[in-house]
């Protein structure tokens, strides 16, 4: 009999213990719990396919124009404080099929003065004359210092030019052509000196040749045998 007082009351502790350890934040019921939602978690990431919200890839765009950087400079203002530093950038900008345009503009950085300069020669572009991808005739120009002449050339010679004449052919479209610089080496009064000569092509339709039309010739025979009669 005394092992039977002895046990029951330490049963009754057990169990007692057993409800309160339960009872606790910490448990193991809320454990298990866990466990399985942090498994489902685990199981819905495996899982994971392709989302359906994401952006469809986009082609790059094709650029409408060709533009290039021909001379970046940095100049300087003297203020009152010291010297105030800017650049300058000339930029030509062309389709290459017979449009081509400069532009020189000024920023606090490179990509300001470029970006302004891009937008001038846009503004200011003019249409080149071609005859099978060279020009048709010799042509030549002078912008202060600088002189530019510029000679056709037959299929496959391609731009015989240095610089920034042969840049501004490219963009152009002009494909064969033979250049030279007669005067000063300045990179914006060469490239104004070669879109002047560009300017100054004259189209085949529209040369004016030394030969008359034939009712011209007659209607000058009639005319002058009626003053002889």
């Amino acid at each position: 009999m005394a092992e039977n007082t002895t046990t029951a009351p330490a049963a009754a502790a057990e169990a007692q213990a057993a409800q309160q350890h339960q009872g606790q934040p910490g448990g193991q019921g809320q454990n298990d719990q866990r466990g399985g939602y942090q498994g489902n978690r685990g199981g819905n990431r495996g899982q994971g396919g392709r989302r359906d919200n994401r952006r469809p890839e986009q082609a790059p765009e094709e650029k409408q124009f060709d533009e290039r950087v021909l001379h970046i400079d940095r100049v300087a203002r003297v203020v009152k404080g010291g010297r105030r530093f800017r650049f300058r950038a000339l930029v030509v900008v062309g389709d290459r099929k017979n449009r081509v345009g400069i532009g020189i503009a000024k920023g606090a950085d490179v990509t300001a003065a470029v970006t302004k300069a891009t937008d001038v020669a846009k503004k200011h572009m003019i249409v080149v004359p071609t005859y099978k991808g060279s020009l048709p005739h010799d042509v030549e120009a002078k912008v202060a210092g600088a002189k530019i002449l510029i000679k056709p050339a037959s299929a496959g010679t391609g731009l015989i030019a240095g610089g920034v004449v042969r840049t501004i052919l490219e963009v152009a479209g002009v494909s064969n052509a033979l250049s030279k610089s007669l005067g000063s080496t300045n990179k914006a009064n060469t490239a104004y000196a070669t879109l002047a000569a560009l300017e100054s092509v004259v189209p085949a339709s529209k040369w004016v040749t030394a030969k008359a039309a034939p009712e011209k010739k007659l209607a000058a025979k009639k005319t002058a045998k009626k003053a002889e009669a």
